[in-house]
């Protein structure tokens, strides 16, 4: 089955990317799909709750007093490739979240349509080149100041979440840097889709929020933006906020849900969420405000 990726990078409803985490140590769901018959399953029943795209991941980059620990790049080929070849005879377009160029080859080859790099191409410098080598993939390319391992305090990223002249404009100036340096690599602008990455030296409300409300800014890059809020500890902080008394995953999907909506309406391309079924109908409804307000 060819899946036209060109549609995918310039589509103009927002798109709906489902997270799975096959890991130990994911914030929200680590372990629960582990198990490559597992992973399979709820690859499959995120497809069949509307989801565009599964994004999987096979090392988590959640925050933390010492952050995750890295697995083994063999450890991380094999996990990713079972999943990629148990989803993409089912007809899944796949993202590859990974900082590894060779996990990135070894998906390519298999299959898999997109790499997402959290690291937006600086932890490994092969992964654009990897990626302008499959010309008809694409790059998801995140705003990144590094690991964030190795921080103390309540505020595990605190030590890089300083933002001089302020959070919206260090981020983008930061990830047009990114961006400059993987089309210096030779990954084509038609591949790159770019993602202020939220929750990444990024610990509070105020961080994160400023950077939702400046999407349309980051639109007028002319590159498709993802927005990943899904289950992320500001989230929670926001509904504490707002009064609701000891947030849950129920109630942060709930907000990830009316998050999803208004991103939509404002011109995301995509939003990387765990629970699909929310986000897909939020969307729904985003994508056709979008349309009326255009019309």
């Amino acid at each position: 089955m060819t899946i036209d990726m060109k549609s995918i990078h310039d589509s103009d409803r927002t798109l709906v990317m489902g997270v799975l985490n096959i890991t130990e140590d994911s914030f929200s769901d680590g372990g629960l799909w582990l198990d490559p018959a597992n992973a399979k399953a709820h690859g499959e029943a995120m497809m069949k709750d509307g989801a565009d795209i599964i994004d999987i991941g096979a090392e988590s980059t959640r925050p933390g007093v010492t952050g995750a620990k890295r697995v083994s790049e063999e450890d991380e080929q094999t996990r990713v490739l079972g999943a990629v070849d148990a989803l993409i005879p089912e007809g899944a377009v796949l993202s590859i979240d990974t900082t590894r160029a060779s996990v990135a080859r070894m998906a390519l080859e298999h299959g898999a349509q997109i790499i997402n790099d959290v690291s937006g191409g600086r932890l490994d410098r092969e992964v654009p080149h990897v990626v302008a080598e499959h010309s008809e993939s694409l790059y998801i390319v995140p705003h990144w100041r590094g690991w964030l391992a190795g921080s103390t305090g309540d505020v595990p990223d605190a030590d890089t979440s300083v933002y001089a002249n302020g959070v919206v404009d260090d981020v983008y100036d930061e990830l047009m840097k990114q961006v400059d340096d993987v089309l210096q690599a030779g990954v084509s602008p038609s591949q790159i889709i770019i993602d202020p990455g939220l929750g990444f030296s990024k610990p509070s409300v105020e961080h994160n929020f400023p950077l939702m409300t400046a999407l349309e800014r980051f639109n007028t890059t002319g590159y498709p933006v993802l927005i990943g809020a899904s289950r992320k500890r500001f989230v929670g902080a926001a509904l504490a906020d707002a009064g609701i008394d000891k947030p849950n995953m129920d109630s942060k999907d709930n907000a990830t849900a009316a998050i999803s909506a208004l991103c939509a309406e404002h011109g995301a391309w995509a939003v990387r969420v765990h629970d699909v079924k929310k986000s897909r109908d939020a969307v729904a409804i985003g994508n056709a405000w979008r349309a009326f307000a255009n019309d």
